[in-house]
């Protein structure tokens, strides 16, 4: 008895093995290099958050700045993973790179931007005491302040949270 054999000659392949994979044509040219500006704009939103870490005002418009390069290239790769796919051809290489890159410059500097929103006090009393702090006591003495201002900050902000109780009117 014959076996079947569908179109394309496939057949039965033998146990274990997968069809070999069709192979896809390389993505056009702007797709690529849209990829590959996703690519870079991640890397530069890690680099920004990594140098804008230094000053404090600096460090705002650094990381607005790599919120919205991080941002561009999330945008920039899932856009080129999708315009390949809607070609018909291979994806870019480098477009998961630009989403993954893009997406931790999002997380920290998000982040870096709550801290400074919420801490903004104590970083800028504490940037302004290592500025005249001259010997490794001084600084220590600066350290300590800013640890015991954020953990008095942390409290108050955990006791306005836990402790949201309603009153009921007395009389």
């Amino acid at each position: 008895m014959a076996r079947y054999q569908p179109q394309g000659g496939r057949g039965a392949q033998p146990r274990g093995q997968l069809p070999p994979r069709r192979q896809l044509p390389p993505p056009e040219p702007p797709v690529r290099q849209r990829a590959l500006t996703a690519l870079l704009l991640g890397v530069l939103s890690l680099i920004g958050l990594m140098l804008g870490l230094g000053n404090l005002r600096r460090g705002v418009f650094v990381a607005v700045l790599t919120l919205l390069f991080a941002a561009t290239a999330v945008w920039l790769g899932v856009t080129a993973s999708k315009k390949a796919r809607r070609g018909g051809t291979a994806r870019p290489r480098w477009a998961a790179g630009g989403v993954v890159l893009g997406c931790i410059g999002l997380v920290f500097s998000a982040l870096w931007l709550l801290v400074l929103a919420v801490f903004w006090p104590q970083l800028n009393t504490y940037y302004n005491c290592m500025g005249g702090a001259n010997t490794v006591a001084a600084q220590q003495t600066c350290h300590d302040q800013f640890t015991k201002s954020v953990g008095s900050e942390i409290s108050v902000l955990q006791n306005g949270r836990l402790r949201v109780t309603r009153r009921r009117p007395t009389g």
